[in-house]
């Protein structure tokens, strides 16, 4: 089951991106080539196979990751301080 994301993350996520969209995307594009390539090669693969604009979807699938994966550590800071 996918973590509920919180106003407060999409909030801070949404205001971290838009100080520079596309720095923010190389960035993550680093980031996840360390953290998690597989899904990282999936997104360059959709972004550049789709007639849609390949830096619109990197960026939104990045976004995207970013946020399930901030809402998974707060879940887990949650469980590691209710036990």
């Amino acid at each position: 089951m996918l973590p509920i994301i919180d106003e407060e993350t999409v909030e801070n996520i949404l205001s971290e991106i838009m100080q520079d969209v596309h720095g923010w995307r190389k960035k993550m594009i680093h980031y996840l080539k360390e953290e998690n390539p597989e899904v990282n090669t999936a997104i360059i693969q959709i972004a550049q196979g789709s007639d849609l604009d390949p830096k619109a979807v990197a960026t939104g699938a990045y976004m995207t990751y970013l946020m399930l994966e901030k809402a998974s550590e707060q879940d887990n800071a949650t469980v590691d301080f209710e036990e």
